[in-house]
Order: C-alpha cells, then sequence, then structure tokens
C-alpha cells in the first residue's frame, strides 16, 4: 500500500482546471506532474498498513482479507491478545 502525500496535481483534468482550459496538457508536464508524485510516495510495512485500517474502522477479518494475512497476524500486530480455554 502506498501513500500518497503530494499535492501535485496527476491528472489532466487537474492541469485543465488550473489552466483555466479545457484542453490537456503536453504529455512532458503530464510526465513531469508523475515524476514528482511519485517522488513524494510513502510505502507502508505491513504492521503500518495493519494500523492504518483499523484506525479507519475496519475489523480485524476485514483487515486480514485484504491485505491477504492471517488474523492471528493482525491481532498480533495490534496487541490484540485471544485467551484460550
Amino acid at each position: 500500500m502506498s501513500l500518497s502525500i503530494s499535492s501535485v496535481p496527476t491528472t489532466a483534468a487537474a492541469t485543465a482546471v488550473n489552466s483555466g482550459t479545457a484542453a490537456t496538457p503536453a504529455p512532458q508536464k503530464v510526465q513531469q506532474a508523475t515524476k514528482a508524485a511519485s517522488a513524494d510516495t510513502v510505502t507502508l510495512t505491513e504492521a503500518q498498513q495493519v494500523y492504518q485500517l483499523y484506525n479507519q474502522g475496519n475489523t480485524v477479518t476485514q483487515i486480514a482479507t485484504s491485505l491477504s494475512l492471517s488474523v492471528d497476524l493482525v491481532n498480533n500486530y495490534l496487541g490484540i491478545s485471544v485467551g484460550g480455554g
């Protein structure tokens, strides 16, 4: 999972809005914006992804499914201990 923190517009629509025209931007400008945006991309660790999804209100089962992890591993990342009988 990557989280972009850039405010650089990366679409033709955003560029058109900023320039006040409906014309599509030159390919070079789009390529420059894409390069700038990729420089501002943060890659989260598996544990950080779990925390982020949990803080967004996802259940442990939803997190495990979306990240292809076991429920036990998600619980471990969150510090949740499931008591045994």
